[in-house]
């Protein structure tokens, strides 16, 4: 079993920042392909960055150059750097990896989220 646990969400002011950390554990080999989402009340929930195998990253236009994902391979974690934070950015933020585990083929996981609130 593999489970994705994130933290670091809050209540910052518009203009702060929050670091968001998702914690992979289980039967891991390798995460190949991670990814942090978020859903706003009333809205789907939607793709926010990607950070490939091949360390090739994406973002979405809203959030460029103030975002950053980046990951620790040692530690099976990876994290969300949110700077310049926005009242649009609140949102609950769900992290999402594709993992290779030593029991079977990769799949795709899912963290619980966790809250993010910008005002002031």
């Amino acid at each position: 079993q593999v489970q994705l646990v994130e933290s670091g969400g809050g209540l910052v002011q518009p203009g702060g920042s929050l670091r968001l950390t998702c914690a992979a554990s289980g039967s891991i080999s390798s995460i190949l392909n991670m990814a942090w989402y978020r859903q706003a009340p009333g809205n789907q929930r939607e793709w926010v960055t990607s950070l490939t195998e091949g360390d090739i990253t994406n973002y979405r236009d809203s959030v460029k150059g103030r975002f950053t994902i980046s990951r620790d391979n040692a530690k099976n974690m990876f994290y969300l750097q949110m700077n310049s934070l926005k009242p649009e950015d609140t949102a609950v933020y769900y992290c999402n990896a594709f993992i290779s585990t030593v029991l079977g083929s990769p799949n795709v996981y899912w963290g619980q989220g966790t809250q993010v609130t910008v005002s002031s």
